[in-house]
C-alpha cells in the first residue's frame, strides 16, 4: 500500500475558496481557463520556435542558446517529476472531495509539484535569456498557467508555487552555462547542412 502525503492543511482553505469560486464565474470564464489549462502548454513552444527563428539571425551562438530552451525544459520536467515521486501527495480533489472543473485524476497521479507549472517557469526563464521580449510574454503566460491549475481543480496554490520554484531554479542554473557558450561560427557543423539550424541561409551567403 503506498502512502500519499496529505498537503491540504497548508492551503486547503485556499484551494476550497477558488474552487468554490470557480463553480460560481459565468461559464464562458470557466471554459476559457480549463481551455488554457490543458492547451496553453503550446504557446511556450510556438514561443520556442519564434525564438530560435529570431535568433539564427543573430549569430549561432545565439541560435545555439534558442535551441537548448527545449532541454532545459525537459531538465525541469524530469526534476519537478522526481521530487513528485518522492513526495507523493494527493490531489487535492481527493483529499478535499469538492466539485472541480477538471476531472479529479485516479489515485497515483501526484500533485506536488505542478509539472504544468515547472514546465511553463523553465520555458519562461530560458526563452528570457534568449528574448526579452519573448521571454517577457512567456513570463504572463507562465503566471496564467499557475493560476489556471488551481482554478481547475488540479492543484493546491502550494503546488503550482513550488512548481514555478523548481522550473525557475534548474532553468536559471542551466542558463548560466548557456553564458559561456563557445562562438561556433567557424565550426563545421555550422558550414553542413545543419547549419540551417544555427544560421539562416541570408546570413550564411553575406558571410
Amino acid at each position: 500500500m503506498i502512502l500519499a502525503f496529505d498537503g491540504s492543511s497548508i492551503d486547503g482553505s485556499a484551494y476550497r475558496y477558488v474552487a468554490d469560486l470557480a463553480q460560481d464565474s459565468p461559464s464562458w470564464l470557466d471554459s476559457l481557463v480549463s481551455v488554457w489549462s490543458t492547451y496553453g502548454l503550446g504557446l511556450f513552444a510556438v514561443l520556442m520556435v519564434l525564438g530560435w527563428w529570431r535568433a539564427r539571425r543573430e549569430s549561432p551562438r545565439a541560435a545555439l542558446a534558442a535551441l537548448a530552451v527545449p532541454v532545459v525544459v525537459v531538465v525541469a520536467f524530469a526534476v519537478d517529476l522526481g521530487v513528485k515521486l518522492l513526495v507523493r501527495e494527493d490531489r487535492p480533489c481527493q483529499s478535499l472531495r469538492v466539485a472541480t472543473l477538471e476531472a479529479c485524476p485516479a489515485p497515483g497521479d501526484w500533485s506536488f509539484p505542478s509539472n504544468h507549472a515547472a514546465i511553463a517557469a523553465a520555458a519562461a526563464v530560458a526563452l528570457f535569456f534568449v528574448s526579452r521580449g519573448l521571454g517577457s510574454v512567456a513570463i504572463v503566460a507562465a503566471g496564467a498557467m499557475a493560476a489556471s491549475r488551481v482554478w481547475v481543480g488540479a492543484h493546491y496554490p502550494h503546488d503550482v508555487a513550488v512548481g514555478v520554484l523548481v522550473g525557475t531554479l534548474v532553468a536559471m542554473a542551466m542558463t548560466a552555462g548557456l553564458r559561456r557558450l563557445p562562438d561556433v561560427s567557424g565550426h563545421p557543423l555550422a558550414a553542413s547542412r545543419l547549419g540551417a539550424l544555427l544560421i539562416a541561409p541570408r546570413l550564411a551567403k553575406s558571410g
